[in-house]
């Protein structure tokens, strides 16, 4: 089932120069990137985007974090897209996360864990809308697609 999914690239990712590497196993898995933009978040957007944590113990450090530096949002096209990021990025603590996951080869820490993934199609929806407008995701078709 074709799937569209949120990643977001978080400052930490972005200060210690991996987008390109990152970007690069998402594309090779087969996933596609439909809308992609570099933004720094501000306090308002990531209010938004992190709603469901509002009341939580880690909150405020999480906000402070996401709008310390610059971020790389994306919306990534595929086939279980949702999981097979998920799956891709590992645990959300980089010291639990297995070897090969984005975070197990990157990561030693839980807030700075380089990336953001949705985890339902629900909080997709919701969180796409946060970062694009419908204008800025486009439809088209890669040449491999048939073979993916």
């Amino acid at each position: 089932m074709k799937q569209r999914t949120l990643v977001l690239l978080k400052p930490d990712a972005v200060n210690r120069r991996l987008i390109g590497e990152i970007i690069a196993r998402f594309e090779r898995k087969g996933l596609k990137i439909v809308a992609m933009k570099m933004l720094w978040m501000d306090r308002k957007m990531a209010e938004r985007h992190y709603e469901v944590h509002r009341g939580k113990p880690f909150y405020e450090s999480l906000l402070d974090y996401i709008t310390s530096g610059p971020i790389v949002a994306m919306v990534l096209e595929g086939d279980n897209a949702i999981a097979v990021v998920r799956r891709m990025m590992g645990k959300t603590n980089g010291q639990e996360a297995e070897p090969g996951t984005i975070r197990g080869d990157y990561s030693m820490s839980i807030q700075n864990n380089l990336v953001h993934g949705s985890d339902s199609e629900e909080s997709a929806e919701r969180e796409i809308g946060i970062f694009f407008s419908d204008e800025e995701i486009l439809e088209y078709r890669l040449v491999d697609e048939i073979w993916i």
